[in-house]
């Protein structure tokens, strides 16, 4: 069923919010985010108010798990709830940590409040009609399609990838397309070629092969993607928002930030990037214990998360609970081997070096070194790996190594001559 609403506009041209990957729910090395969560949703809702946002497109991953908890749910519903008084319309698809079915409850009754959930295989091609000053825009949500479950679904008999259903999706999305005089904006849930993982999502790899090419979006005015967490271009009018919050330490350095997009009467008119003001930020520090807990120089970190890589000579005890004296928000910490941190890499360690001298080295790394009759005994098992002849102890069968000199005892005296 097509959704259709005369969207409030402030202009000539449709605004719209593009995020994704809210995650909520989810922890991070073990802490609750919640707050933070609801804090990154209520930012989301402050730039739709400022920038006067006719539209909010979430592309999947609303939450972090299939079975969200409750805790997760009620930040969704405030986090809405403070969407929607902005005046904004918000459309959602289904990500691949979703469960599209829970997700889209209620949607035919929710879409008269203006929450359009678009989770259903079915729906691809049943767009959200909103109007402006220039006409309709048609907005359309591809959930995560996960290419087993859905192929037949789509009209594919053979086994495909990630390519194969989304093509199939946007197929039937252009056919539908071509019956109206509407611009298009497309929400989907998908790995990019092009686009850059941070490290924090989850594989959609399906027999090796996750992406798909820019390409099968074509025909669109743009295309609004979720999957990946950091903000990022593709194209002009191919973009992930990114998440909201960092999920991994690997995200330190990214700024999150939503896509402000701009419809004219022709289409894409502008895409301006608006960064969210940043929760709690992410640290990685390294030093002896004692220097992070005393180097003036870590004091910015004192408020941010913490992962620290102790440098001590000997792993020092009850290292966490140390850390979080100083770094509350610590949430990992590793010692690193003192020889780890100045070992070469294996070849330049034995570049130069024989055999015998390597496995000595091996034998004294891992124990003592090794005895005079152990030396015998690897010297000889390379020699035979080498083909070369062996110096036998006299009396010796050949090729066997004579280790210990054995000294026959006398015969005995006949116990006659006694």
């Amino acid at each position: 069923m097509t959704d259709s609403v005369s969207a409030v506009t402030y202009g000539v041209s449709m605004r719209v919010l593009h995020t994704s990957d809210w995650h909520l729910g989810r922890t991070f090395h073990g802490v609750d985010l919640l707050d933070d969560q609801r804090r990154g949703l209520s930012a989301i809702a402050s730039v739709a108010a400022a920038e006067s946002v006719d539209v909010v497109v979430v592309a999947g991953d609303i939450y972090d798990r299939s079975v969200p908890s409750a805790d997760a749910v009620e930040v969704y519903d405030a986090g809405l709830a403070e969407i929607a008084a902005t005046g904004a319309q918000i459309i959602i698809t289904s990500g691949n940590h979703d469960s599209a079915t829970r997700l889209g409850a209620g949607s035919s009754f929710a879409a008269a409040g203006g929450l359009h959930l678009r989770t259903s295989l079915s729906a691809i091609d049943e767009p959200v009609i909103l109007s402006d000053d220039h006409g309709e825009v048609a907005f359309y949500g591809v959930p995560y399609l996960e290419p087993d479950t859905t192929r037949r679904a789509l009209g594919i008999d053979t086994p495909c990838g990630h390519q194969g259903v989304l093509s199939a999706a946007m197929e039937r999305i252009r056919a539908d397309l071509a019956t109206r005089n509407a611009r298009s904006v497309v929400a989907a849930h998908a790995f990019v070629v092009g686009a850059a993982p941070t490290g924090s999502e989850r594989s959609i790899s399906v027999g090796g092969v996750e992406t798909v090419a820019a390409e099968t979006f074509s025909g669109v005015d743009y295309v609004a993607l979720g999957h990946l967490h950091s903000p990022q271009e593709v194209s002009p009018s191919v973009r992930y928002s990114g998440s909201p919050l960092a999920y991994s330490f690997g995200e330190r350095t990214h700024r999150k930030a939503v896509w402000i997009v701009d419809l004219d009467a022709d289409g894409l008119a502008d895409v301006r990037r608006h960064d969210l003001p940043v929760v709690r930020e992410l640290s990685s520090l390294r030093g002896s214990l004692d220097e992070l807990l005393a180097e003036a120089e870590y004091t910015a970190a004192e408020s941010h998360y913490v992962e620290a890589t102790l440098t001590d000579a000997v792993r020092p005890v009850d290292a966490m609970r140390r850390l979080r004296e100083r770094f509350p928000h610590a949430v990992h910490v590793e010692w690193e081997r003192p020889e780890a941190a100045c070992a070469l890499d294996y070849r330049s360690r034995v570049r130069g070096r024989t055999d015998e001298e390597i496995i000595a080295s091996f034998i004294s790394d891992v124990r003592d070194e090794p005895t005079r009759t152990e030396r015998e005994l690897f010297e000889h098992a390379l020699k035979v790996v080498r083909g070369e002849p062996e110096v036998t102890a006299a009396g010796a069968d050949d090729g066997e190594l004579a280790l210990f000199t054995i000294q026959e005892e006398p015969p005995a005296a006949d116990a006659k001559s006694a």
